[in-house]
């Protein structure tokens, strides 16, 4: 694997476990997540990253395989360019329904490297 996709599919890794620390030690609550602006800033930020470092892989790799991946960038997109259409329900919909898949497809690509 390339050495600058590797390092991008940590720098999913680590946004992803940013984006758990927030929740450390207690549930994920909706309710939380939508009242606490400081929260939410710090989850699109890091999707923001997630989405950048996926189109990056794309560039240097197009056939590179990352479930969803054009989903990714484009809610990196939206997140930038729509920011005032973001729907709490969409982000948290991603938190809990496939932020945990793309971990386990990142976790991946990273062991197979290091096979």
């Amino acid at each position: 694997m390339n050495e600058k996709v590797l390092k991008l599919l940590f720098d999913i890794k680590q946004s992803l476990d940013e984006i758990d620390s927030f929740f450390e030690g207690r549930e994920k609550r909706f309710s939380d997540y939508q009242h606490n602006l400081l929260l939410k800033r710090a989850i699109e930020r890091n999707l923001e990253i997630i989405g950048e470092a996926v189109n990056k892989i794309l560039l240097i790799d197009p056939q590179f395989q990352i479930e969803n991946a054009r989903k990714i960038v484009g809610l990196r997109n939206h997140i930038i360019h729509a920011y005032d259409n973001v729907s709490d329900e969409n982000i948290w919909g991603i938190i809990i329904n496939h932020l945990p898949r793309l971990r386990t497809d990142v976790e991946t690509h990273i062991k197979g490297n290091a096979s």
